[in-house]
């Protein structure tokens, strides 16, 4: 049996609601998904296990909508990706990697987005890395789109102060960062 028939039979098994059928499609998607989440939350387990869990929910709730003109494992792999999205929306401290570099070009491959997602995750390690006085006005401006002035209150200093706390915080990013000059286009 070739992995589109074995697929094929489980998308039906499923469908007519055999609790072992859904037991198995767990099996067999469980680390795919696992990985997409904790690479997307850069390396953060407790969020990808919870979005692990979201994704299985949505994926039985939805089983039997799904149209197959797509693979099975495009379709988990969709729905992960969405579940991340709407996870970092929701908790909304977590940093765009598209914020800090600017316009990046869409790309629409899977495997790329998952590339975009892996480095993502670089940088917010660099950033949490940081110390707190740098860390957090960075935060404040590309994670909340705060301004200058919204900053200075919420962290109780200048403008000026934000301003350079800012400029020492970017070059201490690119320091730590400059390995993935490359990668970025």
């Amino acid at each position: 049996m070739t992995e589109k028939e074995i697929e094929r039979d489980l998308l039906a098994d499923c469908r007519s609601g055999r609790r072992e059928a859904f037991a198995r499609l767990y099996e067999r998607h469980q680390r795919r998904v696992f990985s997409v989440a904790l690479n997307f939350f850069g390396g953060n387990r407790t969020l990808a296990e919870d979005v692990s869990q979201l994704v299985f929910l949505k994926i039985f709730e939805k089983i039997g909508s799904f149209r197959a003109e797509a693979e099975l494992t495009t379709w988990i792999y969709r729905m992960t990706i969405n579940a991340c999205i709407d996870e970092q929306r929701r908790h909304r401290r977590f940093f765009s990697l598209e914020n800090f570099f600017g316009v990046i070009r869409t790309k629409t491959a899977a495997d790329e987005k998952l590339e975009r997602h892996a480095l993502s995750g670089e940088v917010r390690k660099a950033i949490a890395a940081l110390k707190p006085k740098f860390r957090l006005p960075i935060l404040l401006k590309y994670s909340e789109g705060l301004s200058y002035e919204e900053i200075a209150r919420v962290l109780d200093c200048s403008i000026g102060t934000v301003s350079s706390r800012l400029n020492r915080g970017h070059k201490m990013l690119a320091g730590k960062l400059k390995h993935l000059k490359k990668e970025i286009k």
